[in-house]
């Protein structure tokens, strides 16, 4: 297991207030992390409607053992709160997801959506400025024709360089319930979009119309029994994509099949232990998050206790189960008054699948060494982890006699939670997010 260590203490706060890590405003609570496909760009959303994009600085020729650092690059805001009239419903601007495109020219692409609205972005750099237009003088405003007597040639004048991002496309009035998941398709020239009832296929060009690959929707609503949890397109076949339900099954597609995937291709589900049984089973149950490996080979679930790695051949259970909390079992009662045994955790691989992270509550987040079998809790608060600092591994003592370093499960704080997490592509460094507080750490560099 890599030892971390922190190295970048950024706080997420919105440019225009200076706020305490104690108290926060909503709009600030981070949503959403997702690293480029390089891994020199990280994108935050948060409840904001904002989206915030960090660019690692270039390794220093005076210290090269030390790795750049992501620093701020560019800030605008994505979604605004809009009011749907039909419906007498407020649409929050929170940005519930990002995606990156792969970049094919200087410029950058990503996706972000909230509810119900995808907004296609492109951030581009600016470090030239046209001087010398013939009909418009340098502040832009329009000449008399009468005083124009000769023709100019127009020049670039170099420029303090500026990061500029608009928006290229807005794929709106698709989704009657919340979106929770936008995948990127292999091919690059579309992208799906998931809601409780229904996935969307869209093309990037085409932003009037999507094509209804999935509808769960009965014609009865009284008889409805799951709702769609999450959905991703498989990393190399631009024809599969699974989705997860709330009853903690998965569902593979194949497209090529049928026009609309309601037939499913493979059905991934465990059987559940009837002496395990309670009220709260179906409740933990409920799969947050689903991720494919970087191979295709495997899917990762989340789902309120654990993570489990499935094998794509081996339909009747998973691989591996990795328990995150179980030390929470015995509180489920209190975690259910208290609408904590709702939160939608996220779980992440490392470049190489071998490792997993996914986080909890007390701001701890978890990883799981598929090799070794070892796993370790670390903790991201900034009390406990100074610049440079290695993070020491953090333990839970549920009974018994408590040992020094350790906290007992009754003093866990369930207001501070690790619900997004982001790894880097190809090296040891992770983005956690912890409420307005953002994180960033990197293996310890020798």
């Amino acid at each position: 297991m890599k030892c971390f260590s922190r190295y970048l203490p950024y706080i997420f706060r919105p440019p225009s207030t200076i706020l305490s890590s104690s108290c926060h405003a909503e709009a600030d609570i981070i949503s959403t992390v997702e690293f480029n496909h390089t891994g020199e760009l990280l994108a935050t959303g948060d409840k904001g409607g904002r989206v915030v994009i960090f660019q690692r600085e270039q390794e220093s020729k005076q210290q090269p053992q030390r790795r750049g650092e992501y620093n701020v690059y560019s800030t605008f805001q994505s979604h605004e709160p809009e009011f749907d009239y039909l419906k007498s419903l407020e649409i929050e601007e929170k940005i519930n997801k990002i995606r990156w495109l792969p970049q094919h020219n200087a410029a950058y692409f990503l996706l972000s959506t909230n509810d119900k609205t995808v907004k296609l972005w492109k951030v581009s750099e600016r470090d030239k400025r046209p001087e010398g237009y013939n009909l418009k003088d340098e502040d832009g405003r329009l000449r008399d024709p009468s005083m124009i007597t000769t023709l100019r040639v127009p020049v670039l004048r170099p420029m303090d360089l500026m990061v500029e991002a608009t928006p290229r496309r807005v794929f709106a009035n698709a989704h009657t319930y919340h979106i929770n998941s936008i995948s990127v398709n292999s091919d690059y020239e579309t992208y799906m979009s998931a809601d409780d009832l229904r996935i969307n296929l869209w093309n990037f060009e085409i932003t009037n119309q999507s094509f209804n690959i999935v509808d769960i929707k009965p014609a009865n609503m009284e008889e409805l029994t799951e709702v769609i949890t999450a959905a991703e397109f498989h990393p190399h076949h631009c024809n599969a994509f699974v989705y997860s339900s709330s009853k903690g099954t998965i569902r593979l597609c194949d497209m090529r099949a049928a026009a609309l995937c309601d037939r499913h291709a493979k059905f991934f589900e465990e059987p559940e232990d009837p002496s395990n049984r309670s009220f709260f089973s179906e409740i933990i149950s409920s799969i947050s998050d689903v991720k494919f490996s970087h191979s295709g080979r495997y899917i990762m679930t989340r789902d309120y206790l654990t993570v489990k790695v499935w094998d794509l051949n081996m339909e009747n259970r998973p691989m591996e189960t990795y328990q995150v909390h179980d030390y929470l079992r015995s509180k489920l009662c209190s975690l259910y008054e208290n609408d904590c045994i709702f939160d939608k955790f996220e779980c992440v691989w490392n470049g190489s699948d071998s490792v997993i992270m996914t986080g909890s509550y007390n701001n701890f987040f978890r990883m799981f060494d598929r090799n070794t079998k070892r796993d370790v809790t670390l903790e991201a608060s900034r009390e406990n982890s100074k610049p440079r600092a290695v993070l020491k591994p953090r333990k839970v003592c549920v009974g018994g006699k408590r040992r020094k370093d350790e906290i007992s499960v009754d003093s866990l704080d369930f207001s501070k939670k690790i619900l997004h997490t982001a790894w880097h592509p190809s090296e040891n460094i992770i983005a956690v997010a912890a409420t307005n507080n953002l994180y960033i750490f990197q293996d310890k560099v020798n």
